[in-house]
């Protein structure tokens, strides 16, 4: 029995990692957006409720049926009576007389007992999350609990969704008492332990978000999403036979934009970033034009030339080749600074040197909560 509960769980723990990879971007998002930064605590307690919903639904799901063509169950695929488990464990029971005491421990081996027993465990550590970390109260972790195992039960009595043609698991209401059950069990043993454990409500207490350095993950976030709008402005300009699409597009996302929205763009708003000036200053034009002039217009723009048909036409094939070599070089370059950068803190870009400017934190109930003779910070 325990080898059938060892393979979902083995499963779990080898998927985990792809599950964590399409959950991290969003968990980042969210937690800049909610709290201004990513406290350890805070990300290990939810990436540790991910791992336990996945193997709870593997043990619930798996294994599955060979086929989406599977057979009908034999019996009656629905199990309505309350306490039915408790029946099961009596006509199991084959340990001898009543009259001797020490039978009765054999009810612990039963496998109707333990199906009953592993069923209040595995949302015990549901009530324990919903109880530490959510700071639910019992009344909904109660709720929670009973909702979770329904999803649990219906999609098993689908069949996944109607993915497989019949049912391949009970639709038991003493699986719906139990799992119930664990959580308010979860939700108490957290209430006992929790004096043990930093407390949730409190890892914000000392944050000060005027100190807290951008990080380089933090701001490629930004990028990224950036990339993405500005990229879908160039198209539509190319759609629309705008000439100088890639100039007016980032002259227009990255310098225009962010000087009237206070150092904003799309990305840096999602991240809770903005620009500002070395001493704290509100960005100005000029420090944009010689932030993203320099990137996008001088390091980018003049490999994007290279790019244009008529500039192609009037370069031999000698010098666009050595153009293209020049360019891998200094791209090359531009990659090591940008690494030893990255590992080396409270250092700028070469284009943050260049224009004065640099990224802080969007904070303002926080920061205006600060006493006011703290210097400004730079941050990468």
């Amino acid at each position: 029995m325990f080898q059938s509960y060892l393979f979902p769980i083995s499963y779990a723990f080898m998927t985990f990692p792809i599950a964590a990879l399409f959950f991290t971007l969003p968990f980042m998002i969210v937690q800049y957006r909610r709290h201004g930064y990513i406290h350890k605590v805070r990300a290990l307690m939810l990436y540790l409720l991910l791992l336990y919903l996945m193997n709870a639904f593997y043990l619930v799901l798996l294994p599955l049926p060979a086929s989406r063509h599977n057979l009908p169950p034999t019996g009656n695929s629905i199990q309505s009576i309350p306490f039915q488990f408790v029946q099961d464990i009596m006509q199991s029971f084959r340990a001898g007389s009543a009259d001797a005491p020490k039978s009765y421990w054999s009810i612990l081996s039963e496998p109707a007992f333990l199906q009953v027993l592993f069923n209040a465990l595995l949302t015990v550590p549901f009530g324990m999350f919903l109880n530490y970390y959510f700071r639910t109260r019992w009344v909904v972790c109660l709720m929670l609990s009973f909702s979770l195992s329904l999803f649990f039960e219906v999609t098993q009595i689908t069949g996944i969704y109607g993915f497989y043609d019949h049912p391949y698991r009970v639709f038991d209401v003493d699986d719906l008492m139990a799992n119930t059950l664990g959580g308010i069990l979860g939700f108490r043993a957290a209430s006992w332990i929790s004096g043990l454990l930093p407390k949730i409500e409190q890892l914000d207490a000392e944050a000060n978000l005027v100190d807290k350095r951008v990080t380089f993950l933090r701001r490629s976030i930004a990028f990224m999403m950036d990339i993405g709008v500005v990229f879908l402005f160039y198209l539509a300009l190319r759609f629309l036979y705008v000439p100088g699409a890639y100039w007016i597009a980032t002259g227009v996302y990255y310098i225009l934009l962010p000087w009237l929205t206070n150092g904003r763009t799309v990305g840096k708003w999602v991240v809770r970033i903005h620009l500002q000036g070395l001493n704290g200053a509100k960005i100005s034009l000029w420090g944009l034009l010689k932030r993203y002039g320099v990137l996008y217009w001088a390091f980018f723009g003049l490999q994007v030339l290279l790019l244009e048909p008529k500039v192609v036409d009037l370069l031999s094939s000698a010098w666009y080749l050595r153009l293209q070599g020049l360019f891998l070089l200094v791209d090359l370059l531009f990659f090591i600074h940008l690494i030893i950068r990255v590992f080396k803190k409270d250092s700028l870009l070469f284009y943050e040197s260049i224009s004065g400017t640099i990224h802080a934190i969007s904070w303002p109930e926080k920061i205006g909560s600060q006493t006011e003779d703290i210097p400004p910070v730079s941050v990468n």
